[in-house]
């Protein structure tokens, strides 16, 4: 039996049946998938205001998943009633919705049949009764598992999936790690740029200038903003662009970072090219983005999106790498097609497989990107052709007056089987004796 309310209209951005889960609900791409839904962020703002005094405090921690065992993610209703075996009451899975994209379905036995629930969007919130309502799908379970409130009977076993499982990020989860920053903290000045979900602008934080993220939208985009929040709290290196906190109230979210005063790279090597950029600053931006990359390929992350843009220079001159919006765990297949196609490696492209190989293929066209001042790659080929040239062999030749050594690299990280490009430590190490003997 089917358990509908009426639809409420809940917009989806024109995604595909393929894409929706990565929009609504969790990314795929990522063995941990973390997901929410941030609502309208009422129910727990006021912890935001009672908990984050005494959490500035703590130390920062690691931000947790919840694993969710029991969401399957894309099958029919045919195969959620055949999984659901033997029909023991209150056993019972998730999964998207085939009538609703975007909105999902509670499956739970009883009396020997499955009993089919639409789990909607109301308010950015989910719910079933219009009653209820709750942040994400973890906490709409656990309320059930406590009282049946209107169900056919209380939910007391879950079917897991078999393969990889799923997680979500609970909002509080930040606040009890100790990363909300309480809004009145923070002043906001002008916008200094655009970023993958809305304006970045500039900030000041106790005392110090800092870049802030803004999410106007409370909307499906959070997950993802929140998604780069999550890998952010877990990773610290000099070389990558530090995530200071987060603000949370019911207009926006904001994601409060390191201010890099002079910009992205491949801004700073177009603006002041030759008459400014030694050869000596182009090994130091060479060895610190290689360094953030190998602690990204020490700890096991990918980080997808690779390129002169999406590196920092701070007001000292140190290039950081930023940008973690598509980073994930590495080796994991994912849907290719709104990809930096000149900076992606061909696997990634072809089969959608990604590694810290293939990052290591897009350190190859950053490198070049340094070297030749910002210039656009493959800036002769037409977009849609680059990667049959590159596949028939094509590599672009070395830039005016590159290092051979650096362009050897080059070459190494271009090579079309991933298991034969180097690694960031190795590539590190050749850089940093490059480095030595490197004169303005």
């Amino acid at each position: 039996m089917d358990h509908g309310y009426q639809n409420t209209g809940r917009t989806h951005f024109g995604t595909t049946p393929q894409q929706l889960v990565t929009h609504s609900f969790c990314d795929r791409a990522s063995p941990v998938s973390p997901v929410t839904n941030f609502g309208s962020y009422t129910s727990f703002v006021q912890h935001v205001k009672d908990d984050s005094k005494m959490n500035s405090l703590q130390r920062k921690a690691q931000v947790k998943l919840n694993a969710m065992p029991w969401f399957h993610g894309k099958i029919s209703r045919e195969m959620a009633e055949e999984l659901l075996t033997p029909k023991e009451n209150g056993l019972f899975l998730v999964r998207e919705s085939t009538n609703y994209p975007g909105d999902y379905t509670l499956c739970v036995c009883y009396i020997g049949k499955v009993e089919h629930y639409r789990v909607k969007y109301k308010d950015n919130q989910l719910t079933i009764d219009d009653e209820e309502f709750f942040e994400n799908l973890s906490q709409l379970v656990e309320h059930y598992q406590k009282d049946a409130d209107g169900l056919c009977t209380q939910l007391t076993k879950s079917l897991p999936k078999k393969g990889k499982q799923e997680f979500c990020i609970d909002t509080k989860s930040f606040i009890d790690a100790g990363w909300v920053i309480q809004e009145q903290e923070l002043q906001l000045n002008e916008t200094i740029g655009k970023g993958e979900f809305g304006d970045v602008l500039l900030g000041v934080y106790r005392g110090e200038k800092v870049a802030v993220k803004m999410l106007k939208d409370s909307s499906v985009e959070a997950q993802k903003f929140l998604t780069e929040a999550l890998l952010m709290t877990s990773l610290r290196h000099e070389n990558l662009v530090e995530l200071l906190g987060l603000v949370l109230n019911e207009k926006h979210l904001l994601l409060v970072t390191e201010y890099m005063g002079k910009g992205s790279l491949v801004e700073y090597l177009r603006s002041r090219g030759r008459l400014h950029v030694t050869k000596k600053d182009q090994i130091n931006f060479a060895v610190d983005t290689c360094s953030g990359m190998e602690y990204l390929e020490f700890r096991k992350v990918v980080h997808r999106d690779l390129a002169a843009r999406n590196v920092l220079i701070s007001e000292a001159g140190v290039a950081k790498v930023a940008d973690f919006g598509l980073a994930r765990e590495e080796n994991y297949i994912v849907d290719a097609g709104k990809l930096p196609i000149k900076w992606t490696a061909p696997e990634a492209l072809r089969q959608g497989v990604f590694s810290n190989k293939s990052d290591m293929w897009s350190f190859g066209v950053l490198l070049w990107e340094i070297y030749s001042f910002g210039r656009v790659p493959y800036s002769r080929i037409p977009l849609i052709d680059v990667v049959k040239h590159v596949e028939k062999g094509y590599r672009m030749e070395a830039p005016e007056c590159c290092p051979p050594e650096i362009y050897e690299i080059m070459r190494q990280a271009w090579d079309l089987l991933p298991d034969r490009r180097p690694t960031f430590k190795d590539v590190k190490t050749k850089l940093a004796q490059l480095k030595v003997v490197t004169i303005n």
